[in-house]
């Protein structure tokens, strides 16, 4: 069972999370301007065996929109909080895309000793750096899609495009893309912009090789960036672990391949 509740991490800011199964903690952060339920496919299966906890951040879903704070460095503060208030001990953490940043950006508040493990889902520590390592786009790019977003029409147009060119490696049925797109819209295109500079600006090439000597790794990578991942990661980051399969989106597509995967690191935490 799924239990929603609300708590404030702020004065006026209230996050929305739902808790489900027992057993060990096991986080999940959901990315750029989507909520909770990219995870169904994932509560649904690790409640049966961990405290499975999940939270729409500041701005997106549920939770409040607010001026203030639509930032990875405060959504990692946010999260540090929501693990305070659940007294969560020991967890692990599984961030998708820009929800990795404060997988990072906790580490750089608080270090690795309380945590199990982290789990990394498609998203390199500096997406944007003009450089040709593993990035999560160009400059240029970057520069495009954020001004695409200074209106509505703009922020639908870009989830729209990416959600058919990037997330997933088949075609979406029409209910299956206005999901997605309605995720993302859930948030008003000034969120998706604030979020959208504040993930291309961030770097946490530092706190990455911390987590690689201290703790446990998975990065799961889209096979589209396979090639210039492994070679970071095997330069920049050797102890992790890695798979390379799907979309952006692949635990939502091949939930079961995710699943098991996510369950193979898991038992080796043991």
């Amino acid at each position: 069972m799924r239990n929603g509740s609300f708590f404030e991490t702020e004065p006026g800011v209230e996050l929305y999370y739902e808790v489900s199964g027992e057993g060990p903690p096991l986080v999940f952060v959901p990315g750029w301007t989507f909520t909770i339920e990219v995870f169904d496919h994932q509560v649904a299966h690790f409640s049966k065996t961990h405290q499975v906890v999940s939270f729409d951040p500041r701005s997106q879903g549920r939770s409040t929109v607010t001026l203030q704070g639509n930032d990875y460095a405060t959504q990692s503060a946010d999260l540090a909080k929501l693990i305070d208030h659940l007294d969560l001990r020991s967890p692990v953490i599984v961030g998708w895309s820009y929800g990795c940043l404060p997988l990072w950006g906790l580490v750089r508040l608080r270090g690795t000793q309380s945590l199990r493990g982290l789990v990394f889902i498609d998203m390199p520590p500096a997406p944007v750096t003009g450089s040709d390592e593993w990035t999560e786009m160009s400059v240029a790019q970057a520069a495009d899609f954020y001004q695409a977003l200074t209106t509505a029409k703009g922020h639908r147009d870009c989830i729209t495009a990416y959600a058919q060119e990037a997330m997933v490696q088949r075609d979406l049925a029409p209910e299956e893309l206005d999901w997605i797109v309605g995720q993302s819209t859930r948030s008003p295109p000034w969120i998706a912009a604030a979020y959208c500079a504040a993930g291309m600006f961030s770097d946490y090439q530092r706190e990455a090789q911390e987590v690689d000597r201290m703790l446990p790794t998975l990065f799961v990578v889209a096979e589209s960036s396979a090639d210039v991942a492994k070679t970071y990661l095997d330069t920049r980051l050797p102890n992790a672990q890695a798979e390379f399969f799907g979309g952006h989106m692949m635990f939502w597509e091949y939930p079961e391949k995710f699943n098991a995967v996510l369950e193979r690191y898991l038992r080796g935490l043991a």
